[in-house]
């Protein structure tokens, strides 16, 4: 692969963004006067996305965390209710949604020629989908059974449907489609949350598929574990750790990423290192950087010459910054495991590598807004004209989180506690009953890549025939 054609050169890309190979795009930041839900008008009366929550994040400084888990240790948190002070404004739907941020980065895929260059790109995309998770301490709100969401991004070349497909266990299913016809993007996730005494673990159950139409290619994978750390005293923060192994199961060729755990010293926080063999074992790329940043690929056989360099010290590499490559820093270190290591925006950059990836600066104000990203800030925004349009379940139209996105927490706690007693009565109906709730848009199969069972779009959302749909809240 030529890296200055088809990625630009790391040691040169760090001073620019201009290359349009594999680089953001700012859609979703704009300079319009803000109206009061934070969405934007233009004067000649184009609508924009919003950048800013109708409502400021609600500290918890006056909730005894400790006294709603203190009797969760060790139990699956998804079976017990949480106080709305433990979410965030969204619904773990739209949550979900989230993956599809970096979707650049799968039409990248589809215009490559060469399997490896896809391989390695794919292997981007699925860090990238887990980077919005940075600094994301809250939970999603956990969504009704029945419950949906829609996100059509014309500009970006996709739509997507989601929808709760069980409540115990919680499976939320996926599924997103090029506008194009070049890719589908699909799965199911099973959170399994369970409390340590001084932090949250989030297993993230089922698999992503990743299907590039043109090439005949299929991609699968399962995301990391994370954990939120500090939960009961100190500054929270979160790791992503263990083996993500992506399977082209095409032409035989794996992705094995290694998301390191932080470590006694913290050296190795948010570090993600990995690389991609062919059908015959043989590595073919090198793959590094951290999942709150960037990533990069290298040739094997340069990155072993320079990590031998490194050894032997004839090669002293520093912490680069990326936001000002001339600036360095040491590797941060911390005493204790569960305190947040006081590390840097950097990356050791290998002299050679090609950036594949980099994440999108978030708002100035993010901190104010749970640690949104732009991306993240418009998804439960009603565009003009969209109420019509949504069937019932879509979880824009709950109540509870519209409550919270506007700061008023008695309300949204209120009617948070009403939606799941109704929840739970329109169980015990069912169970009365003899006609069984069945899911509306998606059904169990055997997934044809894996084996396993996998929840399959049957498709008809987008022809909005919601004639016959519940109103769950």
């Amino acid at each position: 692969m030529n890296s200055e054609e088809e990625f630009f050169d790391a040691q040169t890309g760090l001073e620019s963004d201009d290359s349009g190979e594999v680089s953001f795009k700012d859609a979703l930041v704009f300079d319009s006067n803000e109206g009061t839900d934070g969405s934007s008008e233009q004067e000649n009366g184009v609508w924009e996305r919003r950048k800013a929550l109708p409502g400021e994040t609600i500290s918890r400084s006056n909730f005894s965390v400790w006294s709603i888990l203190k009797k969760c240790v060790g139990m699956e948190l998804s079976k017990i209710a949480m106080p709305v002070e433990f979410n965030e404004p969204l619904s773990f739907l739209q949550r979900i949604s989230e993956y599809m941020e970096h979707t650049h980065l799968i039409h990248r895929a589809c215009s490559l020629s060469d399997a490896v260059d896809r391989m390695q790109v794919v292997a981007a995309f699925a860090v990238s989908a887990v980077a919005s998770q940075w600094e994301r301490t809250r939970k999603p709100f956990n969504p009704l059974l029945g419950e949906t969401y829609e996100l059509i991004r014309e500009d970006e070349g996709y739509r997507l449907i989601s929808e709760q497909v069980s409540h115990h266990p919680p499976v939320s299913a996926f599924h997103a489609e090029s506008l194009k016809q070049e890719f589908e993007f699909h799965g199911s996730i099973c959170p399994k949350l369970k409390f340590w005494g001084k932090s949250v673990e989030a297993e993230p159950q089922g698999t992503m598929t990743l299907e590039l139409l043109k090439h005949k290619e299929a991609y699968t994978w399962t995301n990391p574990m994370c954990c939120v750390h500090n939960i009961i005293l100190g500054k929270l923060w979160i790791e992503q750790y263990g083996t993500v192994e992506i399977v082209n199961h095409s032409t035989g060729d794996k992705c094995i990423l290694n998301f390191k755990p932080c470590g006694m010293f913290g050296k190795d926080l948010h570090k993600v290192e990995g690389f991609i063999q062919d059908e015959s074992k043989k590595k073919r790329r090198v793959i590094y950087g951290k999942w709150t940043e960037s990533m990069y690929s290298i040739d094997p056989k340069l990155y072993e010459t320079k990590k031998a360099e490194k050894k032997t010290g004839s090669d002293p590499q520093k912490e680069v910054n990326i936001h000002n490559p001339s600036e360095t820093f040491p590797t941060a270190e911390v005493e204790e495991d569960d305190e947040l290591p006081e590390g840097q925006d950097t990356v050791t950059v290998i002299p050679g590598s090609a950036l594949l990836w980099r994440i999108t600066p978030r708002p100035s104000h993010s901190a104010q807004m749970y640690n949104f990203t732009s991306f993240a800030v418009t998804l439960n925004e009603l565009e003009p004209g969209m109420e019509r349009l949504l069937p019932p379940t879509d979880c824009r139209l709950r109540p509870d989180i519209r409550a919270m996105e506007h700061g008023d927490m008695d309300l949204a706690s209120a009617e948070k506690e009403r939606l799941e007693e109704k929840q739970r009565a329109a169980r015990r109906e069912q169970s009365e009953g003899e006609e069984e709730w069945s899911t509306r848009w998606f059904r169990m199969v055997t997934n044809p890549f894996t084996g396993a069972e996998d929840w399959q779009y049957t498709g008809g959302y987008f022809d909005r025939k919601y004639t016959d749909c519940p109103n769950i809240y």
